[in-house]
């Protein structure tokens, strides 16, 4: 008998007295901690966003497409990776090479990519998350975590909600999920920061919905 037998036969011992048709017992957790208006959710947000070194920007539609000309232009980005589904639109004014998202590009030619520009599917406000599902306007995983430079699109409020619960409600967990709390980052034991080791060294997030424009 084998560790896997001996604890499913432990199991089976017991459960032998249970009833069999007893209910389960369902647990009531929190879905969110407070209550708090579709306004004070986005800026919690942008809070724990900017908290997480994220760099925030707030635009409305028609301002979208300078917005990113201006975040591309300040990376110096000469190539950009652009997801099949991405509003044409929002790219209109960009200088830089479209690079499109294709099944056969090789990490080494993602890693000559200078930035990314994508959507999300929802956004949590307590975690500061962005949760990518591989959507048209999203691409493949590993664009967004090859090149260094990130711009995600987040419509304000439609994509946002203020808790994790109330996010994979949202979520089909078939698709490929890509959990995104800030740029990569790592430390080792002595808690040295070191950024950029497992997807984009920097990552700018535009909420889009907002009457001004302004960075965290």
């Amino acid at each position: 008998m084998n560790s896997r037998e001996r604890i499913l036969g432990r199991v089976r011992r017991a459960l032998a007295d249970a009833p069999a048709d007893e209910a389960p017992i369902a647990r009531d957790y929190l879905r969110e901690h407070g209550q708090r208006s579709v306004a004070e959710t986005v800026e919690l947000l942008a809070e724990n966003l900017a908290d997480y070194r994220a760099v925030v920007h707030r635009c409305t539609d028609d301002a979208l497409p300078d917005v990113l000309v201006r975040l591309l232009a300040e990376r110096g980005a000469r190539s950009v990776l652009v997801p099949p589904g991405l509003p044409p639109h929002w790219l209109a004014g960009v200088d830089a090479t479209r690079v499109h998202d294709r099944a056969v590009s090789t990490p080494q030619e993602l890693d000559q990519v200078d930035s990314v520009v994508t959507g999300c599917a929802v956004a949590i406000a307590e975690t500061g998350t962005i949760v990518l599902d591989g959507s048209p306007d999203q691409g493949r995983r590993r664009i967004t975590l090859v090149p260094d430079h990130h711009v995600c699109v987040v419509r304000v409020p439609g994509q946002v909600v203020s808790s994790v619960p109330q996010g994979l409600e949202r979520l089909d967990p078939a698709r490929p999920l890509t959990w995104i709390s800030g740029p990569s980052a790592t430390s080792d034991i002595e808690l040295d920061r070191v950024e950029g080791v497992h997807g984009p060294r920097t990552l700018d997030v535009v909420l889009v919905g907002q009457g001004r424009i302004e960075s965290t």
